[in-house]
């Protein structure tokens, strides 16, 4: 079986209906759908899709019209007002560095440098479900899924002149195995060898059937050019203070404070983008930049706010907000430190945590607690095991405590637990200053733990040094977010494959709390290496069960894609209505896409 996904690059039809037309925000019933499967059209299970993925997308895509765009930016280029500055604010990082390397995961410029620099040979629509060619106009599976196909995008160019080519992709690739900080989804623990036969065509061979594999490659590598990155010593670390990518943008100038990224005129799409330039502004709070956006001074952003309906009601005829859910909020553990490798601990600090009132008072009532298996609900709700079906999270600290007591832990004078060493059971909870949801969240959990004898201390620290610690091992507790794909595998795999972990002092792709566990890695296996639909359920059912019973991580919230909006200058933004991406800022490549639709009014 050789099946291949063509050059057409048009919008699936939104399946949800006109009920979720004033859907505000994120709420238990939502019918949204979280990032990548097309949720529930005919009850089809994933694994069957995965196995008619290619002939779906073959129907989907030749019944569209090849090149169109999302529908709110199908005007005529005689319509399409060129120019304009766009003013982003993906987040409160702070002050910027001049750093513009694909493969971080710890730099406040990530937004502005993947997807509007950098590109990925696929786009994976995570709200629709649908497979766009992109540096690649098309990619085919072998019958027995070891080996992928792409077949390259003629005709683009790098920012410096330079043609784009199969020796690029090639070199990216292998520029992972050889430097394995890199490989942020750990592809090479699949990946058997990479060639280029021609200047157009890459051929990928795997270990054994890997069709998950297709998403971290095509839809989460980005492509650097090889002629340029062969001569960085240290890759790992590389600035790249002058990027060079074959994305619509460019950067015209850098400020510690202000970064702007400017039109690419040599863009392979023909026209695009209409944008004239990006500005990326820093700001060290949600409140300040809060503020700027209630005055119409910043024009897409994906911050927290307390009072959704106050930025609303300030201009109501422009000012707009969406909030998909997409992923699990967690309280990571670093399972390779004392006493988080205890799973009394672990259950104990989650008996503990009052969700209802994090959701309620930390979030202002937009992300409510999520399923204790992390499978984001409604949308996989065709993937929770019966067992779990009616299972949620309630709090029981008198069953904490006795947990505590039965794992040798004693009760000082001064109310808080010691262990049979004197130690006290205290540790530190990371977040990122100026996030102020996350902050407030911490707070309230330090409060639910000390009522259970556990002394908590919250650590707030600057994006880059939080990204360091957890990457590198070097904390005790941080709340963080997880990663998503177009099944729940990819939440389990990113967060609890020991592939994707480290030994404290050690870079980890993903899984920060360190989860290293046979059985864990043996049913992530079962599901990577099968397209049967039973097989890939019960391995599915048997990861849920980890997170149930073991607690690798503590889930404490669904996940919202914060994304506000004003229409004053722009439009053509995703909406509930004409979901064509994951619309915040600092969600990548999908940021590339929102871009690229919008044009001045």
């Amino acid at each position: 079986m050789s099946t291949a996904v063509p050059d057409h690059a048009c919008p699936a039809r939104d399946p949800r209906g006109p009920h979720l037309a004033s859907c505000p925000g994120p709420s238990p019933s939502s019918e949204l759908r979280s990032l990548g499967h097309c949720r529930n059209r005919g009850r089809r299970s994933l694994g069957s899709w995965l196995v008619t993925l290619s002939v779906a997308l073959l129907l989907l895509m030749t019944a569209c019209v090849p090149g169109s765009m999302p529908a709110s930016s199908t005007q005529s280029g005689s319509q399409i007002k060129y120019g304009g500055a766009l003013t982003i604010v993906p987040g409160p990082y702070g002050r910027f560095q001049r750093f513009f390397n694909p493969f971080a995961t710890d730099n406040a410029t990530l937004s502005g440098t993947k997807g509007m620099i950098y590109e990925t040979l696929l786009f994976f629509n995570q709200e629709t479900g649908q497979v766009k060619p992109w540096l690649a106009t098309s990619f085919s599976w072998s019958s027995d899924l070891k080996t992928l196909t792409f077949q390259l995008r003629r005709g683009v160019q790098w920012t410096d002149g330079q043609p784009f080519t199969s020796d690029d992709v090639a070199f990216t690739l292998n520029l992972l195995h050889r430097f394995p900080a890199l490989d942020l989804h750990s592809i090479w623990t699949a990946v058997k060898e990479v060639t280029n036969p021609d200047p157009y065509r890459v051929v990928i061979t795997f270990k054994q059937p890997s069709f998950p594999e297709e998403w971290y490659i095509g839809g989460q590598t980005y492509i650097v050019p090889r002629h340029i990155w062969e001569h960085f010593k240290d890759p790992v670390h590389e600035a790249n203070p002058n990027p060079v990518g074959t994305g619509p943008f460019m950067l015209k100038s850098f400020d510690p404070t202000l970064y702007i990224l400017e039109r690419n005129p040599h863009y392979w799409q023909p026209g695009k983008p209409y944008i004239s330039q990006l500005r990326y502004p820093a700001y060290v709070s949600n409140a300040s930049a809060d503020l700027l956006l209630a005055q119409g001074s910043i024009d897409w952003t994906g911050l927290f706010s307390s009072n959704l309906q106050s930025f609303v009601a300030r201009d109501p005829a422009h000012n707009r907000y969406w909030l998909p859910p997409i992923a699990v909020v967690m309280l990571y553990l670093n399972t390779a430190r004392y006493p988080f490798n205890l799973l009394a601990v672990r259950q104990a600090i989650s008996l503990a945590i009052d969700r209802e009132r994090l959701w309620k008072e930390g979030e202002n009532g937009y992300e409510p607690p999520p399923h204790p298996t992390a499978i984001v609900l409604p949308a996989y709700r065709s993937f929770l095991a019966p067992q779990y079906r009616s299972l949620t999270f309630q709090v029981d600290r008198a069953r904490a405590i006795r947990l505590l007591e039965a794992a040798g832990f004693v009760r000082g004078s001064d109310g808080f637990f010691m262990d049979r060493e004197g130690r006290r059971l205290a540790f530190t909870m990371e977040v990122v200053s100026g996030w102020t949801d996350w902050e407030k969240d911490c707070q309230l959990m330090a409060k639910d733990l000390a009522a259970i004898g556990i002394s908590v201390s919250v650590k707030a620290l600057s994006l880059n040094s939080y990204l360091s610690d957890l990457q590198l091992g070097n904390f005790e507790s941080a709340i963080s977010w997880t990663n998503s794909g177009p099944s729940p595998y990819y939440l389990y795999d990113a967060l609890l494959d020991s592939a994707n972990t480290a030994p404290i002092g050690k870079t980890a792709p993903s899984n920060w709390e360190r989860w290293s566990d046979p059985t864990t890695d043996q049913l992530l296996a079962q599901y990577a290496h099968s397209t049967d639909p039973a097989v890939q359920q019960q391995a599915l059912y048997g990861l849920q069960r980890i997170m149930v019973e073991q607690l690798p991580s503590i889930p404490l919230l669904y996940s919202v894609n914060w994304y506000e909006y004003t229409t004053a200058r722009f439009v053509g933004w995703p909406d509930e209505h004409n979901p064509y991406a994951v619309p915040s800022p600092y969600s990548y490549p999908d940021n590339e896409q929102v871009a690229l639709s919008l044009h001045h009014v």
